[in-house]
């Protein structure tokens, strides 16, 4: 059993860390909700029990005994105290994007490269992936390890969640002034979205930098290749739509070998936590509504594409605040458990990290 953190505890994110432990019966034997000062006394439900949110310092990890802390308060957070939380003998699953491009630290999808979590040691942090990497990844693995992916082409819709609480409540906000003929004064106060969100789509997700890419699109190039250890060239344009959860993507991806439609169906149902949903004959087909609180990608409309053989075409949908974060984190740890945990339990009692 293990004693467990949250960092970001009252936060989107934080949230289903508290529900996805309890769902997964996680070997928690205490926990640790952890946020700023202005969250402190803050009650969290888990296992039946109320737990008031700590303030979350250097010294609450050992203070804790803390062995494993799950990290999702932004980047800065991470930063200042992600190697507090190591120095006091925890390992660090890490949910922000500061962590994933250090070569020292594992960048980890359970499904597709459990064996990089064997670095852990190097630095006591992994780190998980960008929401909309990790639902991309699950269902490139097995058609990369069928067809030999050279080149994808991703399209994102990604829901407002994924800029959390308050993406959600501007998109709600704006709605509801839709509904009573007020909306100018909604758009005028906007805090996240850079434009109205309501009935609308903004080709635009975090900053924009060099060459006209968004900071969210090269996050989705650099972790592709990192986490399936490769070289394909990926190209990707995200965009935000009015949806509160679940993100989706339209892929094509370019093979090595002639792809046959058949057969991807099979590899994609046959992989770990992939769900095919594709029969538009029928209107069945990924979609948001179908994914939300669930923990599987979700893929459909698979086809080959019309003039080039080695060209498949699909689209994925998985909900982003548990696949695209707290799930997968979860899974690390699980992982990490299997492969580590005795072993690094043991260490404790003995007085080592």
């Amino acid at each position: 059993m293990y004693n467990v953190a949250i960092v970001g505890a009252t936060g989107a994110v934080g949230e289903e860390f508290l529900r996805i432990l309890e769902e997964r019966n996680f070997p928690v034997k205490k926990l640790v909700p952890l946020a700023s000062k202005r969250s402190v006394g803050v009650e969290v439900e888990f296992r039946g029990e109320t737990l008031k949110v700590k303030e979350l310092t250097c010294d609450v990890f050992k203070e804790e005994d803390i062995d494993i802390a799950f990290f999702s308060a932004g980047g800065s957070v991470s930063a200042k105290f992600a190697p507090c939380a190591v120095e006091a003998g925890a390992i660090v699953i890490d949910n922000t994007s500061h962590f994933r491009m250090d070569p020292d630290i594992p960048l980890v999808v359970p499904e597709v490269n459990p064996e990089d979590i064997k670095d852990w040691k190097k630095k006591g942090i992994i780190a998980n992936p960008n929401c909309s990497t990790i639902q991309m990844v699950i269902s490139l693995k097995p058609l990369h390890d069928e067809f030999g992916i050279k080149r994808v082409d991703v399209a994102t819709y990604q829901a407002v969640s994924g800029a959390g609480k308050k993406g959600m409540e501007e998109l709600l906000e704006q709605m509801r002034a839709i509904f009573n003929f007020k909306l100018d004064k909604k758009v005028e106060e906007r805090e996240v979205f850079p434009w109205q969100i309501a009935l609308n789509v903004i080709p635009h997700i975090d900053r924009f930098m060099e060459g006209g890419w968004s900071r969210e699109e090269l996050k989705m190039v650099n972790e592709t290749n990192k986490i399936m250890h490769s070289n394909i060239e990926v190209a990707p344009t995200c965009v935000r739509v009015p949806v509160l959860r679940s993100h989706s993507e339209a892929i094509s991806i370019y093979c090595e070998k002639e792809v046959d439609v058949d057969r991807a169906r099979e590899v994609l149902a046959n992989f770990e936590d992939v769900k095919v949903i594709d029969n538009p004959e029928k209107n069945e087909y990924p979609m948001p509504i179908i994914a939300t609180d669930t923990d599987y990608v979700y893929v459909g409309r698979i086809r080959k594409d019309l003039f080039n053989p080695k060209v498949l075409h699909f689209f994925n949908v998985a909900d982003q605040l548990r696949v695209g974060a707290a799930t997968n984190a979860v899974r690390i740890a699980e992982k990490w458990i299997e492969m580590e945990g005795e072993k690094f339990l043991q260490g404790k009692r003995n007085g080592k990290k």
